[in-house]
């Protein structure tokens, strides 16, 4: 079956197909083609809706892995069963630089980074949507991503980003550190869908993808077989000690790398009680663990603030915060603070401070505090304690 005389097979899907028929603006766009079934669903309902569609793919890394080999082919492929044309950029370079150097830099300092919103700003939309307009003077990028937009009408009017519409597959999260100007020129096709329907439209279109399974990993893990797998090849065996909050040793490890906040398994130890990581310290490199009562704290910093939906506040203001991509949100008064120099010079110039109703366990430096108001993505910024 032809996407150009695509019937949705679900309400949503026709209710999406609508949207797109009806959206403000040129229908002229880019669409990032990761090899998986949403991106290319995205794609093949963009085509059914009518407008100007090409597809987009990045190189970021050489050999096996899904957003590498694998999803280029298959990416290449949903381009020739759409009849669209498929560009490959190979943006390997900035993917060691921003990401994979990022990384080894943050495990080595006793964090643990998120990578994925950095890669969503650093590496793919702003990227992405400066070659489009650039090399193929395409205004717009689409991607599959579960998340909503409202895009500001009136100048000056911030452009919002809000929860996809299915919960279990929401991924605002990782994009709550992208710019306005890049928003502004953003379409995501499966905000308004859930998964199972995403299976259903491109099963119906008989795409190649539609029965692809996801990628569980982290693709820098999925590369290399797993995390410990690409630590290992960056960083060399550091032998350091386990030890309890008040300095007595009880085991030995071979790089703080490899453990972090909150964790129980994987600790080697044997002990009269359950133990979680509640430190990690690169200048002794030392593990400290404690009992699970020991792992909650009812406050954190938040620093590198992007604010979304909303300006800057600048008096405390209530939100529900998510500390991780699965957790619940929960409620948090979130008070600015000045920001530092280094700040200001990184263009980053906006800091916080989150008191939580309730103690929260394993509040875990370098992953990202993303504040919500309900479905509404307010901002997000990155743990320090």
């Amino acid at each position: 079956m032809s996407p150009l005389a695509l019937t949705p097979v679900t309400e949503a899907g026709g209710n999406v197909l609508s949207l797109l028929r009806t959206w403000p603006g040129d229908h002229q766009v880019a669409v990032g083609l990761s090899g998986g079934v949403d991106s290319s669903l995205a794609a093949a309902l963009l085509v059914a809706a009518g407008w100007q569609v090409e597809g987009l793919t990045l190189w970021l890394m050489s050999g096996k892995g899904a957003c590498c080999a694998e999803g280029l082919v298959d990416a290449t492929g949903i381009c020739d069963q759409l009849g669209i044309v498929h560009h490959v950029v190979d943006a390997r370079d900035t993917f060691r630089a921003e990401i994979v150097d990022f990384l080894v830099e943050g495990y080595q300092a006793g964090v643990t980074p998120l990578p994925c919103s950095r890669c969503n700003r650093q590496v793919k939309f702003g990227p992405m949507l400066e070659w489009a307009q650039r090399e193929r003077g395409l205004p717009r990028l689409a991607t599959g991503h579960y998340a909503r937009l409202r895009h500001g009408q009136q100048s000056g009017e911030r452009h919002q980003l809000l929860r996809g519409l299915d919960r279990h597959k929401d991924q605002s999260y990782f994009l709550y550190d992208l710019p306005q100007e890049v928003l502004a020129r953003l379409v995501f096709p499966l905000g308004e869908m859930g998964k199972p329907e995403t299976r259903a439209e491109a099963t119906a279109l008989g795409l190649r993808t539609a029965q692809k399974p996801e990628s569980m990993d982290l693709c820098l893990a999925d590369h290399h077989g797993s995390m410990r797998a690409f630590l290992d090849a960056y960083l060399p065996p550091r032998q350091g000690q386990v030890v309890l909050a008040d300095g007595t040793v009880i085991g030995e490890h071979d790089g703080i790398e490899h453990f972090t906040m909150g964790q129980r398994r994987g600790l080697g130890i044997a002990w009269s009680e359950p133990l979680h990581v509640i430190g990690l310290e690169p200048s002794t490199n030392r593990v400290v663990v404690a009992p699970r009562a020991q792992a909650s704290r009812q406050d954190c910093g938040v620093g590198a603030v992007n604010w979304v939906s909303i300006d800057p506040p600048q008096a405390p203001v209530a939100v529900q915060v998510q500390l991780r991509y699965r957790s619940e949100p929960v409620a948090a008064l979130l008070t600015p603070v000045s920001c530092q120099e280094s700040d200001r010079q990184a263009g980053r110039p906006f800091r916080c401070r989150l008191d939580f109703d309730e103690d929260q366990f394993s509040i875990t430096p370098g992953q990202a505090a993303v504040f919500y108001e309900q479905d509404k993505l307010l901002g997000g910024g990155l743990i320090h304690l």
